[in-house]
């Protein structure tokens, strides 16, 4: 059995875009609308992958997972009723709000889904920053009035990455990507994002952007102080309960598969390109058995697989 590739679909984001188009070449649906998000890998009710090409052409993911699980996927899956990750490229032309995502034990009673993700930078702007966690000192007492007095960036403690670099974002964890980023988001299957502080701006009525202040309180965890970027143990970035993500560098000729041959993994192209077809950017199901897929020129993919 070969590669499966996906159609991405292109989410229009206010603090999106351009360059899923200039930076991988990439034709988008329209030539002006600002583009923050393609999902490249996804099942939900509302968003489908579907297959571009090959035996199974046509069909969605949703229908590979639940007509062909053990044929592609490989047995002893989790019995979740959908695809349980999701991947996306994200294109921050401008900050994105400061928000959190609901962890697993009080997600149910926010009516939302738990959400615990990884990003991997692909490209960044000099100066670029991630926020990420509390400053020193920040307490729920002060950041709530933080919120009040519209000082919420003053509570949150940032970082300069570099391209190359990653960190995990367990649920409960505030963050924003701040502009000048494109990132390869790696989470579970969630759509649900708790907005607390949205940099104070309005739209064009003057209106401010909708925030969840609230449920982000219930669910931030205020003592995440000041982390950095993580430290790769060996090739691993991240492993959860969720996924596991690897990094490998290829030279020409070398090859990269499943970590099993009873399982399949998704690898995405993050410099380079496999088998000829594969560039940089895309994300790509090798099903379970297939045949490895090799570098045509000196290649970096991200593996990731689920326990």
């Amino acid at each position: 059995m070969f590669a499966i590739t996906f159609k991405p679909l292109y989410m229009e984001r206010i603090w999106g875009g351009r360059q899923l188009e200039t930076f991988y070449n990439r034709q988008l649906p329209s030539e002006r609308t600002p583009f923050g998000e393609a999902w490249e890998i996804v099942d939900r009710e509302d968003a489908q992958s579907i297959v571009e090409s090959g035996p199974f052409e046509g069909k969605s993911l949703h229908e590979l997972w639940s007509s062909h699980r053990s044929e592609i996927f490989g047995a002893d899956l989790p019995e979740n009723y959908r695809f349980p990750l999701l991947i996306k490229i994200l294109d921050s032309a401008a900050d994105l709000s400061i928000q959190v995502h609901p962890p697993a034990a009080i997600a149910e009673t926010l009516d939302g889904e738990p959400k615990t993700e990884m990003w991997f930078i692909a490209d960044a702007k000099p100066g670029s920053k991630l926020y990420v966690g509390l400053k020193k000192g920040v307490s729920r007492e002060t950041f709530e009035k933080s919120i009040k007095d519209g000082t919420v960036a003053d509570q949150v403690h940032s970082i300069i990455p570099k391209r190359g670099d990653s960190i995990f974002i367990e649920s409960g964890r505030l963050h924003a990507i701040g502009a000048g980023f494109l990132i390869h988001e790696i989470q579970q299957n969630s759509d649900t994002t708790y907005r607390v502080f949205d940099w104070n701006r309005t739209d064009a009525e003057g209106n401010p952007r909708e925030l969840h202040v609230e449920e982000s309180l219930a669910c931030i965890d205020f003592d995440d102080t000041e982390p950095e970027m993580d430290i790769p143990d060996r090739n691993t970035l991240a492993t959860c309960p969720y996924f596991t993500t690897t990094l490998h560098s290829l030279a020409i000729g070398e090859t990269i598969n499943s970590t099993s041959p009873d399982r399949f993994c998704l690898i995405t192209v993050v410099s380079g390109k496999l088998n000829n077809t594969h560039p940089t950017g895309q994300t790509l199901l090798l099903p379970k058995g297939a045949d490895p897929l090799a570098a045509t020129e000196p290649t970096e993919v991200l593996r990731i697989t689920i326990d």
